[in-house]
């Protein structure tokens, strides 16, 4: 399988542009729109509470709950699909995954402003397995002392982007609104939490 290392400072990062083929992302993608519980939280922004821009829906192992910007989200069990999907991208990052954090973006309005996924239940180098089916969309990354280090990676059908070491540590990452027309994305983050 074609694999893309991301050379980037501070950071380790690998791209599989076809982790699924066409039809099997196809069949994922009709599969997962309908068959997870979509929904539309309102989350703290600069002590404002506010509608995220884009649906979101949790799964994992029992009490493995995450909170993030003042929302504290407790996992539904993972569907076969999901398991289907968490056990190639455990096999291709050597890593268990326990909890899987998904984001519907119904079009080009719904996005994620920069963040890092560097919530103290994800351990000190957290590895994120993202996994997008649907519509492209271009995944922006900036490091968060060096200005000129920046960096875009056009996500495909099917792809499969992995973060791991320090990337969160020293990176923040986007998905930006676009005014192109595009098709419902849905993304899937793998990712590993520990309990206190």
């Amino acid at each position: 399988m074609d694999k893309e290392i991301i050379n980037l400072p501070d950071a380790s990062v690998e791209y599989y542009p076809e982790f699924f083929e066409a039809q099997k992302a196809d069949e994922f993608l009709d599969e997962l729109l309908f068959s997870l519980e979509w929904k539309q939280d309102k989350i703290k922004m600069f002590g404002k509470e506010i509608f995220q821009p884009r649906l979101t829906s949790f799964y994992g192992e029992a009490s493995r709950d995450y909170t993030y910007s003042g929302l504290k989200l407790s996992p539904l069990p993972f569907t076969q699909t999901l398991e289907k999907i968490k056990l190639k991208c455990e096999k291709y990052s050597g890593t268990r995954f326990n909890a899987c954090l998904a984001n519907l973006y119904r079009d080009g309005s719904d996005s994620m402003g920069w963040h890092s996924d560097d919530e103290k239940e994800l351990g000190s180098q957290p590895l994120i397995a993202s996994v997008s089916f649907g519509g492209e969309r271009v995944f922006h990354l900036k490091h968060k002392t060096n200005p000129t280090a920046r960096h875009k990676i056009r996500l495909q059908h099917g792809s499969l982007l992995i973060m791991k070491g320090t990337t969160q540590q020293f990176w923040k990452h986007q998905l930006p609104k676009t005014k192109k027309s595009v098709a419902p994305r849905i993304n899937l983050t793998f990712r590993k939490i520990y309990q206190e």
